[in-house]
Parts: structure tokens; C-alpha cells; sequence
């Protein structure tokens, strides 16, 4: 199909306290498991789009190369004044054109949904979130547990 990654993650990116544990999981915990633990291909932002690159149009082509978009949903994200130009990108992918299936982890609880774009909301409502909980930090290296189950379900086969 052309595609070279399996997903494209889409998570926060301002360096706040909050913002240390997220880091880490995309960083350290989701390659871990997905990609060396399950076999996947993940392209994560800041380790393999390279410095100097037109983020834009290099944001652009490798979600196109993407077979799912990983968006991590935290308050973050959504009290974010930005938009991130590479959550646009993704959810016009998905909704406009629905080549693209959206994977989404709740990081934290988010609560009521009204103050997410409505493209989010529109994604919950027809798939739901898989929520991401405290008891998962104890042994997240496991790919056994539900949450991590949850999310190779909604992976493309390898």
C-alpha cells in the first residue's frame, strides 16, 4: 500500500511539568511495546522528522505514509491556544478524506468533551477513546495489559 509506518503519533508538545510523563510514554514506553515489543513502525515527531526538514510538508508526508494516527488527548492538548498544525492535518485526513483511521488515547481524564474541537468530538462519539490509567503506570512495559490489547486491535495488521 506504500505506507512505511504503521502509525503517525500526535501528542503535545509544549514542555510543561505535565507534559514530562507524556514525553516519556512516546518517547520510551509506546516504541518499547509497539514497535519492539509488537512489530509496528511508529513515526513520532522529534525523532524521526529531522531538523532543518520543512516540518509542514514533512509533518504531511509521513502521515500520508501512515496507515493510523495516534493522537494523545490530554488537557493539554485541548487548553492548547495553538492549534497544532499536524492535528489539523490529521483529522482533515481522517474526516475528509477517511483515508486514514484515528487511534485515540485518553491520557488523562479529560471530562466532559465540549471544550474539544469538534472533529474530536465527532471521532469519540463514533469510536470512543481508550483511556490510559493510573494502575497502567505500575507495569507499562506489558503489552499484555488491556490498554495495550485495546490498542493493537485498533493497529493494522503486521
Amino acid at each position: 500500500d506504500g505506507k512505511i509506518y504503521d502509525a503517525y503519533v500526535i501528542y503535545p508538545k509544549n514542555h510543561t511539568s505535565e507534559a514530562n510523563f507524556v514525553e516519556y510514554f512516546v518517547y520510551q514506553i509506546m516504541p518499547d511495546i509497539l514497535e519492539n515489543k509488537c512489530g509496528y513502525k511508529l513515526c513520532i515527531y522529534g525523532r524521526d522528522i529531522y531538523p532543518g526538514e520543512d516540518a509542514a510538508s514533512a509533518i504531511e508526508k509521513r502521515m500520508q505514509k501512515s496507515r493510523r494516527l495516534i493522537i494523545l488527548l490530554t488537557q493539554e492538548l485541548i487548553n492548547s491556544k495553538e492549534d497544532a498544525y499536524d492535528q489539523h492535518i490529521a483529522l482533515y485526513n481522517a474526516l475528509i478524506q477517511n483515508d486514514t483511521k484515528v487511534i485515540l488515547l485518553e491520557m488523562e481524564t479529560i471530562g466532559a468533551y465540549g471544550r474539544l474541537q469538534e472533529s474530536l468530538r465527532f471521532i469519540i462519539k463514533q469510536q470512543g477513546t481508550i483511556k490510559w490509567k493510573e494502575e497502567h503506570t505500575v507495569h507499562p512495559q506489558s503489552p499484555n495489559s488491556k490498554f495495550w490489547k485495546q490498542v493493537r486491535y485498533n493497529m493494522p495488521l503486521t
